[in-house]
């Protein structure tokens, strides 16, 4: 049974001198590239209105950040905020996918960059719904590019020429009834490719509506088989700072990275602070065989 390994204690907290991250921060995709986890982490100060902020580490768990937003409410769709960034490397650049918040409701928008500092935006990708939780896998399969999005309460897979038309929508994985992950599932962070198939950490919740976090493995060539699925959490909220927050009982990823043998999962604690919980890639292995 896969298990993660929490860090004792958040690796980033709200700093109260900075007003649009005074409150909380919580909800970080990451990515690792040349020697370094690049994170982008949802902020939240006074007014209420989510943020993104920039952070770097040599080591996955002491971070420097900025002390302003990289990435603030731009366009009519994020009048109320840009929330939960998941980072994909394809080519030279990095693409987020995050959520839009206006009074139209949330949608998924993209971005890209190749410093985290300067930023195309791409707009709204699903115009025409409510959406949110999107992932994109970092390499095409069969031809065209491919996303993960949720349609609630299920996980969908969708696919695209062009990175901005997708369809071919489908439902590939549901919440199981009486479970930890019996109201709704959603996916975590971008997709990881292993030598045995794509490697998902994703968020279920109960009729509690307490997340916990679960992990899956996909098929290489079509994601839309399920492979595998850990009828167990690998994480749940048991500290504190996990269980008593902004939305209490919560653990919340949006990215994670392997490192020297090592997965970091970086997650939310109850919408209030940043943890990373680990797992080493021999245990990573033994789930993907089934062992």
């Amino acid at each position: 049974m896969l298990r993660l390994t929490r860090h004792p204690e958040p690796i980033l907290k709200p700093v109260i001198h900075h007003p649009w991250e005074s409150r909380y921060v919580f909800n970080a995709g990451v990515v690792y590239h040349n020697g370094l986890v690049h994170m982008l982490y949802r902020a939240m100060g006074e007014d209420g209105i989510s943020r993104l902020g920039y952070a770097v580490s040599a080591d996955g768990l002491n971070f420097c950040r900025l002390d302003q937003p990289v990435l603030a409410p731009a366009t009519p769709w994020e009048s109320r905020g840009v929330e939960d960034p998941r980072i994909t490397r394809i080519g030279d650049r990095f693409y987020v996918l995050y959520t839009a918040y206006s009074e139209h409701g949330v949608r998924v928008s993209m971005a890209s960059t190749t410093n985290f500092i300067t930023w195309t935006r791409h707009g709204v990708l699903l115009p025409d719904e409510d959406n949110k939780d999107a992932a994109l896998f970092p390499d095409k399969i069969n031809g065209r590019y491919a996303m993960l999005h949720r349609r609630p309460p299920d996980i969908w897979l969708a696919y695209s020429e062009d990175l901005i038309h997708w369809t071919d929508h489908q439902v590939i994985m549901r919440p199981r009834p009486g479970t930890w992950e019996s109201w709704k599932i959603g996916a975590g962070a971008p997709p990881i490719q292993t030598p045995w198939g794509w490697l998902l950490f994703y968020h279920g919740v109960d009729e509690q509506r307490v997340y916990r976090l679960g992990v899956a493995l996909l098929d290489l060539e079509n994601p839309a088989r399920m492979i595998r699925r850990q009828e167990t959490p690998i994480l749940s909220p048991e500290t504190p700072w996990e269980r008593e927050g902004q939305v209490p009982h919560v653990v919340f990823t949006c990215g994670a990275v392997e490192i020297a043998g090592i997965y970091y999962v970086y997650y939310g604690g109850a919408d209030a602070a940043i943890g990373v919980a680990t797992v080493t890639t021999e245990e990573v292995e033994r789930f993907c065989r089934g062992r």
